[in-house]
């Protein structure tokens, strides 16, 4: 990663961020807060059968200069982009994703994550995961609970590896098994053509955006499914139904810009292809 080719004052602007430079505890945790509550998850460009770039000049043309959001790999790449860039030490390493199933299910490395070391000890940043990105920098430490600005979380131990929980309403929940091994970025680029392309990938079939709201709230659209979850748990629905409507809540809620013709595409495709049932637990 060449990092004198990221444009922070841009970064900044698009994740509204006016604070210090300095590579400190304090500012990457604002930075978290502010990456992951501008810029929404979101695999809109799979669905256009378009599988994404990792490629750092495209990532910025994308999401900071192009009003899009992205998924797990591009939104941490564009992340540690920036954290380099301002001094931070930085790890890439990936997760099991055991959201909705048993903690020690049987699963493949297919999540990015950052391994930030500071003064004050390992934190764990994370800006591209679904419904549940942690909206700050948590400390990488056994059986502490982790306020943040939305759910309180936490790590536990199970092996070499650290179980990522949520607290949801009064149940705790496993999110991802984060393992130890430092990844290069061919990694990422194999796990990316792979979960972009896979036939039964939840991203090839279904239109998919998340973003973490206001008062710990948290939106998520599936398909033709708008929920904003709040923190008791209570979840308001709502269907969405056509291009119009599409546009008003990628818009709206989710700051996401598409073209007509993408957008027209993008339904016209969850339409033929959409997953029925239960939408994936990772984005309901």
């Amino acid at each position: 990663m060449v990092v004198d080719q990221f444009d922070i004052d841009a970064w900044f602007s698009r994740i509204g961020y006016a604070g210090s430079r300095e590579p400190t505890l304090g500012n990457l945790r604002l930075l978290v807060t502010a990456h992951a509550t501008a810029i929404a998850y979101e695999s809109i460009d799979v669905l256009l059968d378009k599988p994404p770039s990792l490629d750092p000049k495209l990532l910025q043309s994308k999401m900071i200069f192009g009003g899009r959001g992205g998924y797990c790999f591009e939104q941490n790449m564009l992340f540690r982009a920036g954290l380099l860039s301002l001094g931070y030490k930085v790890t890439s390493l990936q997760v099991r994703v055991v959201r909705g199933l048993e903690v020690d299910a049987p699963r493949p490395m297919l999540h990015m994550v950052l391994r930030i070391d500071l003064p004050e000890g390992p934190f764990l940043a994370d800006v591209g995961f679904g419904n549940l990105a942690p909206t700050t920098a948590l400390k990488l430490l056994v059986d502490e609970e982790q306020e943040t600005p939305h759910e309180i979380m936490r790590f536990v131990a199970m092996g070499d590896e650290l179980v990522l929980q949520s607290k949801l309403g009064n149940n705790w929940e496993h999110i991802y098994r984060v393992v130890f091994l430092p990844r290069v970025d061919a990694e990422y680029r194999i796990c990316n053509w792979f979960t972009a392309t896979h036939p039964q990938s939840p991203h090839l079939n279904n239109l998919i955006a998340a973003r973490p709201g206001p008062d710990r709230t948290r939106l998520t659209l599936f398909n033709s499914r708008f929920n904003v979850r709040y923190p008791s748990g209570e979840v308001d629905r709502r269907t969405v139904s056509g291009s119009q409507a599409f546009r008003d809540v990628l818009t709206k809620d989710f700051g996401i810009r598409l073209s007509d013709s993408d957008l027209q595409t993008a339904v016209t495709n969850m339409e033929q292809r959409a997953t029925s049932g239960d939408p994936h637990p990772s984005f309901a």
